[in-house]
């Protein structure tokens, strides 16, 4: 059914706002035909880009060049499974709640809430994450001259909600804007690193003589390409939200798959040459753990260059973009998740300018709280890996039920593969979910505490709750009476 149409017989899980007419949906809209192919393929990089800068790297330490790089070759074809996925669940229900609303449709709504919680999990921590990397590049560039970095985190906040606060158009056109910036940037940097290529710095690593399968390419044995595969994923984490603007977006059913594909094909660019670039220019070793590998490749202990401090402060523009972009999905799946009644249905109102304002401001306020209180963002990113894998493995089983449930379901854009295409990338998530406990259990273990607690809310409350008039929810009644009607 579309937006706004009257359902006047409630579902199972109708509630009162059911009868109230149009009202409670038209107080939870947003800004349609906001976003064409353009805007949505710089959304889906800027999700990205700033992993090309930073993180990615540490994936040497636990697997050494040849393990990190076959990680980053496996967490690829996983995510190119997975979006190509996306591209057909996305052109079938183009809404605001994306993986929540496929996973909805296809798994029931446990499945709807594992899901939606997984990603709000993802897109909470990681813009907070990338604030304290921000601040951090901030202080150390001597910018403002601020010794510390909580005044950082606290701007970033403001002044990029405020943005998307003014409108969906005018945020997408930032960030594509900065992303550009990111992205040039790179292609600089991988240019003025290639003169100065040494294949012979890319297995420098000392081998541990004590791990299974050890070599100069894989020093850490077969173990570290599993324990790398969080860091592959760095250079393509935050892609698959590109769905959730559907709502948003001109002509979703076209330009969704385009911007997903495209999307893809330039981080796949970006990861090939920001890899080789890194290591060959200054060895594995150098830049293994370094906070700023690309600065670390470009003059090592020397002196900084015109182009390190050029690629520098465009490591701030990467940052900047992601924060910015990620900040924009974690409201939408907010949004979703709370239009629907799974979780308190405030925060999905709207303003005048159809931003939905509680579901930037709140998860704002506590990004801003989690980064000025730990200061520990790697252990924040960890922890967004997590919920990332558990959201991609239901994800591209939604996928697979769907395609096996529902075959004759009109399908716009049809995956390349079909089932065996989702399969892949549901198994490679599951094995990328084992392997961040790998990384931090302790991580790990504090993603599933965060899970506890929202499943009692749901199992106790907010199923009992739920708005059969949102349209992921619609889509899923239409499924079942039309399957009930089946079979009678």
């Amino acid at each position: 059914m579309a937006e706004g149409t009257t359902s006047r017989t409630p579902s199972p899980t109708s509630s009162p706002a059911e009868l109230e007419g149009d009202t409670y949906l038209h107080r939870r809209t947003l800004r349609r035909g906001s976003a064409g192919w353009l805007l949505l393929t710089g959304l889906g990089v800027a999700y990205v880009v700033s992993g090309d800068f930073s993180g990615w790297n540490i994936g040497l330490s636990k697997g050494g060049f040849g393990g990190l790089a076959i990680a980053t070759l496996l967490m690829g074809a996983m995510y190119a499974c997975l979006v190509f996925a996306l591209a057909e669940l996305s052109a079938i229900l183009p809404t605001a709640g994306g993986g929540y609303g496929f996973a909805r449709r296809a798994l029931g709504t446990w499945g709807g809430f594992l899901t939606g919680t997984a990603i709000l999990i993802e897109y909470i921590l990681a813009p907070a994450a990338i604030s304290i990397f921000i601040g951090d590049y901030v202080e150390s560039l001597g910018l403002f001259g601020l010794t510390s970095s909580w005044p950082v985190y606290l701007a970033c906040f403001a002044i990029f909600i405020a943005i998307h606060l003014w409108g969906v158009g005018e945020a997408l056109r930032f960030s594509l804007v900065v992303t550009a910036i990111a992205v040039a940037a790179l292609l600089i940097f991988a240019v003025g690193a290639f003169t100065d290529f040494h294949a012979g710095g890319l297995d420098d690593i000392p081998v541990d003589q004590d791990a299974m399968g050890a070599n100069s390419w894989l020093p850490f044995g077969l173990l570290g390409i599993w324990a790398a595969f969080p860091f592959g994923m760095w250079f393509f984490l935050g892609v698959e939200g590109v769905p959730l603007a559907a709502e948003e977006a001109k002509d979703p059913v076209r330009s969704m798959p385009r911007a997903l594909a495209l999307s893809m094909g330039i981080l796949v660019l970006l990861a090939v040459i920001t890899f080789f670039a890194s290591t060959g220019a200054r060895g594995s070793a150098a830049i293994q753990e370094a906070g700023n590998p690309l600065v670390v490749a470009l003059q090592g202990d020397g002196d900084p260059t015109p182009l390190s401090r050029f690629v520098n402060y465009a490591g701030l523009a990467g940052l900047v973009a992601s924060f910015f972009s990620l900040i924009y999905a974690g409201s939408r799946q907010l949004f979703a998740l709370s239009r629907a009644g799974y979780l308190p249905r405030f925060l999905s109102l709207t303003s005048r300018r159809k931003s939905p304002y509680l579901g930037l401001l709140i998860p704002g306020a506590i990004g801003f709280a989690l980064a000025a209180g730990t200061g520990n963002g790697m252990r924040m990113l960890n922890i967004a890996v997590f919920g990332a894998t558990i959201s991609y493995a239901l994800m591209a089983l939604s996928h697979i039920v769907l395609r096996r449930r529902e075959p004759e379901l009109p399908r716009p854009y049809r995956t390349p593969g079909g089932v065996l295409t989702s399969s892949v990338a549901f198994v490679l998530a599951l094995s990328a979910l084992v392997a961040t406990f790998l990384v931090d259990k302790d991580a790990a273990f504090m993603a599933l505490g965060v899970y506890a607690v929202a499943l009692a809310y749901f199992a106790f409350y907010s199923r009992h709750h739920l708005v059969a008039r949102a349209p992921e929810e619609e889509f899923a009644a239409l499924a079942a009476a039309e399957a009930e009607l089946e079979r009678d």
